[in-house]
C-alpha cells in the first residue's frame, strides 16, 4: 500500500519536490538520535530487566523523549535557517516534517509489546494508521494538493501510531505510568553510547542526500530516494523478523549459551539469505521496477538502484550484531564502530558525489556498510564472537534446521 502510493505521490510531485521531501527526511534523522536518546535500543532489556517497574521504565522514557524531540526540533530550525537562507519552501517543508519527532517519541510504547512477544499489536496499529494515510494521500493528489499537504502526511501517520498504541497499552497493561527522573538518569547511562552510535549511524546514512542537495540540486536526491524506496520494500519484513527476535535472543541470553548463539545464528541466516535475494532479483529487475513505479522521468534512478540495492545485506546484519552487542554488555565499542563507518561514508560521498552523483553515494553507502558491519566484526577483536557467527550461518543448513521448525 505504501509503495503504491508512494509511487503515485512520486510521479505527482516529480524528481524535485519528492527530493526535497527526501532532504527534509534526512535532516530530520540527524536529529532522530539525540530524540530517542538510545533508548529504542535498550527499551526491551530494560522491561525484561525490570518487570515490576514496567510503568516507571515506559513513563519515564516517553517523558524524556517528548522533552529531547522539542529540543530536536528547535535544532532543526537552526540548521535550516543557516544551510538554507533565504529559501522559505524549504525551510518550512523542514520544519513541518521534524514535527514527526514529537510523535515518534510515543511510539516508545512498541517495545513493551516487544518485549511481551505481542508485536501484533503495533503491526496491527501500523496498519491502521498506513490505511488511514492512503486515503489522506489519495485525497490530495485527487484535490491537487502541494507538497506541504505531503509533507503533513508523515507527522499524521506518527500522531496515529502514537495514539493507538497508547490506547492499547492502558487497556492490556497492568501498570499504571509514573516518572522517575532519577530512574531515567539510570536507563540513560545504560542507552548514552547508542546516541553517538545512532548518529554516526544516521551520518553514513543520510548525508548522502545532503551533499548530493547542496552540490546537485532536489532532482538527483529524488533519483537517489527513488531507488533507496525500491530497496526498502521489503523493510516491513526485515523489520518483523528483527521485532520477533530481540527479545528472543536476550531471553535466550538467560537461559543457556547454546540456545542464545543458535537463535543469532538463526536470525543471522534468515537475514543473509532474505536479502541476497532481494538484491539479485533487484540488481537484474532494476530498469522494469524504477520505470512501471516511477515513470520514465526517474530513469537515472535504475543504476542507482543496482548499487544501493546490496547494502541492505550488510544493514541488516549490523541490525542483529547490536542485539548481540546490547546482551554481551559491549555497548562501549559501537560507537567507534559506527564512528568509522561514518568517517568512511563522508569521505567517500565527499570523493565520488562530485563527480558521480547518486551513483557515486550508492557505492559510498555500499563500501561503508560493507566495512561497518561486516570487515569490522572480524578484525575489532572484542566483537570478534559475532563475527563467527555470522561466518557460521552463511552455511544454509542453519536456514533449513530453522524453516523445519
Amino acid at each position: 500500500m505504501t509503495l503504491i502510493i508512494g509511487m503515485i505521490t512520486a510521479r505527482y510531485l516529480g524528481p524535485s519536490n519528492y527530493g526535497l521531501i527526501n532532504y527534509a527526511a534526512s535532516i530530520t534523522s540527524f536529529f532522530s538520535p539525540i530524540m530517542k536518546l538510545g533508548f529504542d535500543a535498550t527499551l526491551v532489556r530494560e522491561f525484561l530487566d525490570h518487570p515490576d517497574d514496567e510503568g516507571t521504565v515506559l513513563g519515564t522514557s516517553l517523558v524524556l523523549n517528548i522533552i529531547s524531540s522539542f529540543a530536536s526540533i528547535a535544532g532543526i530550525f537552526a540548521f535550516t535557517l543557516i544551510a538554507n537562507a533565504g529559501d522559505l519552501e524549504t525551510i518550512l517543508v523542514c520544519i513541518l516534517y521534524s514535527v514527526t519527532l514529537i510523535f515518534q517519541a510515543g511510539e516508545m510504547i512498541q517495545y513493551w509489546f516487544q518485549s511481551k512477544l505481542q508485536s501484533k499489536y503495533p503491526s496491527i496499529v501500523a496498519l491502521i494508521a498506513y490505511t488511514v494515510v492512503a486515503v489522506y494521500k489519495i485525497s490530495i493528489l485527487v484535490t491537487g494538493k502541494d507538497i506541504l499537504w505531503f509533507v503533513a502526511a508523515h507527522s499524521i501517520e506518527a500522531a496515529i501510531i502514537a495514539l493507538l498504541l497508547w490506547i492499547i497499552y492502558i487497556k492490556i497493561a497492568k501498570q499504571k505510568i509514573t516518572v522517575t527522573f532519577s530512574f531515567g538518569k539510570k536507563m540513560f547511562s545504560r542507552s548514552k553510547y547508542y546516541i553517538i552510535s545512532g548518529l554516526m549511524i544516521v551520518i553514513f546514512q543520510q548525508t548522502d542526500r545532503i551533499m548530493i542537495r547542496l552540490i546537485y540540486g532536489e532532482a538527483e536526491v529524488g533519483y537517489y530516494s527513488a531507488a533507496f524506496t525500491c530497496v526498502g520494500i521489503s523493510a516491513f519484513v526485515f523489520s518483523a523478523i528483527i521485532d520477533s527476535f530481540r527479545p528472543s535472543i536476550l531471553e535466550g541470553k538467560k537461559i543457556s549459551n547454546e540456545i542464545y548463539e543458535g537463535r543469532l545464528t538463526a536470525f543471522f541466516s534468515i537475514v543473509i539469505f532474505l536479502s541476497l535475494a532481494q538484491s539479485v532479483g533487484m540488481t537484474v529487475l532494476a530498469k522494469p521496477i524504477i520505470l512501471i513505479l516511477f515513470g520514465e522521468s526517474y530513469t537515472p534512478a535504475i543504476v542507482v538502484l543496482q548499487i544501493l540495492v546490496w547494502y541492505i545485506v550488510f544493514s541488516y546484519l549490523g541490525t542483529g550484531r547490536n542485539i548481540w552487542i546490547l546482551a554481551e554488555g559491549k555497548q562501549k565499542y559501537l560507537w567507534r564502530i559506527n564512528l568509522a563507518g561514518a568517517i568512511l561514508n563522508v569521505v567517500g560521498n565527499a570523493i565520488l558525489i562530485p563527480k558521480m552523483g547518486a551513483r557515486g553515494a550508492a557505492i559510498a553507502t555500499v563500501i561503508s556498510q560493507i566495512f561497518a558491519n561486516g570487515v569490522l566484526c572480524f578484525i575489532v577483536k572484542p566483537i570478534c564472537p559475532v563475527g563467527k557467527i555470522i561466518f557460521r550461518s552463511i552455511n544454509p543448513k542453519y536456514l533449513m534446521q530453522f524453516l523445519k521448525r
